[in-house]
């Protein structure tokens, strides 16, 4: 659980280990980005992808539920 840890282009840095999903993908929303993908990853959590017009693409990574983001970051 590092998401205070990386910075995201467009968004605030998050100051929590980890984030709500929906409060994580309003962020990402507002911000500009948009999902384009989605995998599973280790340990059953899930690996989605995000664009922007303008900024690097993201991965996120949630819990096996998709309820919480433990991680984010320019790939």
């Amino acid at each position: 659980m590092t998401l205070d840890k990386h910075s995201i282009q467009g968004l605030a840095a998050f100051t929590t280990k980890t984030l709500p999903s929906n409060e994580f993908e309003k962020r990402m929303l507002n911000a500009g980005y948009f999902e384009v993908g989605s995998a599973p990853g280790q340990g059953g959590r899930i690996k989605v992808w995000w664009s922007h017009d303008e900024y690097p693409r993201v991965e996120s990574i949630y819990s096996p539920n998709k309820n919480l983001v433990l991680t984010a970051y320019h790939v």
